[in-house]
């Protein structure tokens, strides 16, 4: 019994001194794996450009609201709705046929008043009638004259044509119901698309930015209309693949808002630009100048501004405040706050907190 004894005794001994050996390392091996891995980028180094952007909204260079300008029955809509339609193609018609007869009847009038106005002239060169009787039949002339031209205009108005290339709204009225009583009556709407204009507010200092860039590139105030550059993208698109230029910008600044309005001219021959569409609006500020580039999903904000999170020395983490430009290449430009070595963590943002010790693993390039 007393060698069994001895021999439980040194069993837990033994087993007491392993675990006593092995704690350091196994303290030592779990305070490794607790350290939270995060992606760390370095900035890439690029040529950037200041812009400014805005939204903006399309509209259509020209619109006009075709109205019935005579009474009638509406006889025929001669285009497909929602089409487009060459200047000059015929539209709708109203009744042309009876004012054409008003033409023919007014005609018919003035050539009989011009014969009786010239047999007045000759009685009168004979002593044969008065110079009043003269004068009368030349008012009524003049006035048969005058009613020919009306009947001719109101004969126009019968055929509504296109005024401008472009894309034509459904017709608002149809066939066989009577327009024009009383006052004019709205048909249908047609539209310029090419070019397209795009409509955005500026405010004072960002008109000051597009005068002092544009008068580096030595243009005078009144040359940056129609040649100052203007970037455009849609919704839909990355970037800003589109080129205008600036034509329109308003000589009063709102007191209001504080903003003035401006319009962008771009081609739209494929109709891509639709009125109503909203429209990303970038203008350049400026030469391209160095600049540090990282990802922008690395960038975070709250109350105190824009942010990111550096590992600095002995891999611990940092918040450095940022002033960021604009993008470059999916890209977010930084205008200050980094430096070229700067570690900038990209993956791995929610599980980290400034102060914090971490595992970095870096990728070679901010574009990555």
């Amino acid at each position: 019994m007393i060698t069994l004894r001895h021999s439980a005794f040194a069993f837990v001994a033994l087993g007491l001194a392993t675990a006593a050996l092995s704690s350091p390392a196994s303290a030592q091996n779990s305070s490794q794996t607790q350290l939270t891995t995060v992606t760390v980028v370095s900035p890439t180094q690029a040529p950037v450009s200041k812009f400014l952007d805005v939204n903006g909204t399309v509209q259509a260079s020209q619109s006009v609201n075709l109205m019935a300008r005579v009474s009638g029955e509406l006889e025929t809509v001669d285009f497909e709705p929602g089409s487009f339609v060459e200047k000059g193609k015929l539209l709708f018609t109203i009744e042309p046929d009876r004012y054409q007869q008003e033409v023919n009847l007014n005609r018919a009038q003035l050539k009989r008043m011009q014969s009786e106005y010239d047999r007045q002239l000759r009685m009168i060169a004979q002593n044969a009638t008065s110079q009043t009787s003269v004068e009368n039949y030349r008012a009524e002339r003049d006035q048969a004259l005058a009613n020919t031209k009306l009947a001719e205009i109101d004969l126009s108005y019968t055929r509504i044509t296109a005024p401008f290339d472009g894309r034509i709204g459904r017709n608002l009225v149809d066939p066989g119901n009577l327009v024009g009583y009383g006052e004019p009556t709205l048909l249908a709407v047609i539209q310029q698309l090419d070019p397209a204009y795009v409509y955005f507010n500026i405010n004072e200092r960002d008109l000051l930015q597009i005068r002092e860039a544009m008068k580096s590139r030595g243009m005078t105030p009144e040359e940056e209309i129609g040649k100052a550059p203007v970037m455009l993208g849609l919704q839909n698109e990355t970037g800003y693949p589109h080129w205008g230029t600036l034509n329109f910008v308003d000589s009063t600044v709102s007191g209001q808002t504080g903003t003035l309005q401006a319009r962008a001219s771009v081609q739209n021959d494929d109709r891509l630009f639709l009125p109503g569409l909203f429209v990303r609006v970038r203008i350049p500020l400026g030469p391209s100048h160095p600049g540090l580039l990282i990802p922008d999903r690395a960038i975070q904000s709250d109350q105190e501004g824009r942010y990111v999170l550096l590992v600095g020395d002995n891999d611990i983490v940092e918040r450095q405040s940022v002033e960021t430009g604009p993008l470059v290449n999916n890209l977010r430009s930084v205008v200050s706050g980094l430096k070229a070595s700067d570690r900038v963590i990209t993956e791995g943002l929610t599980n980290v907190a400034a102060g914090q010790k971490v595992a970095p693993h870096s990728r070679n390039s901010a574009s990555q």
